[in-house]
């Protein structure tokens, strides 16, 4: 008995030194970092950049793997079943942490099944029209809307999607009926949009700004306290349509269990990401503002959010599923 005592000892021993080992050689191979969502969408433009920082700052590289589906609980839950050692990483949205606990039935993962990192940076939505629409700004819309319910479509990332959730929010706000169109990202909603097979799109503003760039959507409607800085695209409040200003952000998420030295490596390496001031004009000129808050805080903020949305969701009774 004293010999297997000594030899399991040994064995937990062992097995201490080689966590702590790993701890303290991280980062020593390439990190994955996952994204939720089809390529072309914020959530990818955002988990881009940020890869292409870290990676030169932690000598490594970070690659991104685009897993959609769900409205981001496929690649989530990837990433939650994935070992706990640092290299395997998620983007956290609105729709993955917030939406999706609030207002699933039976949800697969809560935060707890993950270490929150950094809110890396927020932004305005907006709401665009493809060329179906004829309205000159949004009120013109909304008019147009409440005398055809049911008649117009919108597009989103997915049921359960934050754009989901901002679509319905609309139709509460504004009193009118739309029927929505799933996509499993919001690059492939957008092409249906462009394309004319739906008729508007509730996004991030930063993967709708090339195609209102362009010319191939129209920004009608911005949900955000704040106009876009040279754009002219009245909020929704001044479209009579008060309290609808929600955001999004988007930030970094490990495996829960991840140990904590990892844990506060990752924090130092993303503060010097968010602080770097070409990150931060690279964010800006795509309509981002960096946020950059602790483990800690970001968890705070996470289950803030998803207690507000669940109470929106039951007030107004907005099915997901």
């Amino acid at each position: 008995m004293r010999i297997w005592k000594t030899a399991l000892a040994a064995v937990l021993v062992s097995l201490l030194g080689l966590t702590t080992a790993s701890a303290q050689g991280w980062p020593s191979r390439a990190i994955k970092l996952v994204v939720p969502f089809a390529p072309g969408g914020s959530t990818d433009i955002i988990a881009r950049l940020t890869a292409d920082q870290l990676g030169r700052d932690i000598g490594q590289p970070v690659v991104v793997e685009n897993v959609g589906g769900a409205a981001g609980a496929i690649g989530t839950m990837q990433v939650k079943r994935a070992p706990a050692d640092g290299y395997t990483l998620a983007i956290a949205t609105v729709s993955t942490m917030v939406v999706y606990q609030s207002a699933v039935a039976k949800p697969e993962y809560s935060v707890d099944d993950f270490v929150p990192i950094t809110n890396i940076a927020s932004m305005p939505n907006v709401l665009s029209v493809g060329p179906t629409i004829k309205a000159k700004d949004l009120k013109e819309l909304i008019a147009l809307l409440k005398a055809n319910p049911d008649k117009y479509t919108y597009a989103t990332s997915g049921i359960g999607s934050i754009n989901h959730l901002l679509g319905e929010s609309f139709q509460a706000y504004a009193g009118v009926k739309l029927v929505h169109v799933p996509y499993k990202g919001s690059g492939p909603g957008m092409q249906g949009v462009m394309g004319g097979q739906v008729d508007m799109i509730f996004d991030q503003f930063p993967s709708s700004k090339g195609a209102i760039d362009a010319g191939q959507i129209r920004g009608i409607g911005i949900i955000s306290p704040h106009r876009v800085p040279g754009y002219d695209i009245m909020t929704m409040e001044e479209a009579g349509l008060k309290g609808f200003t929600d955001e999004a952000w988007y930030g970094l998420l490990a495996p829960a269990n991840t140990p904590p030295d990892v844990v506060a490596k990752l924090g130092d390496a993303m503060r010097k990401v968010i602080g770097n001031p070409d990150f931060r004009a690279k964010l800006e000129k795509i309509g981002a503002r960096p946020v950059g808050n602790s483990p800690a805080e970001f968890k705070a903020q996470i289950l803030r959010e998803a207690a507000q949305t669940k109470k929106i969701v039951k007030e107004r009774n907005i099915k997901f599923e």
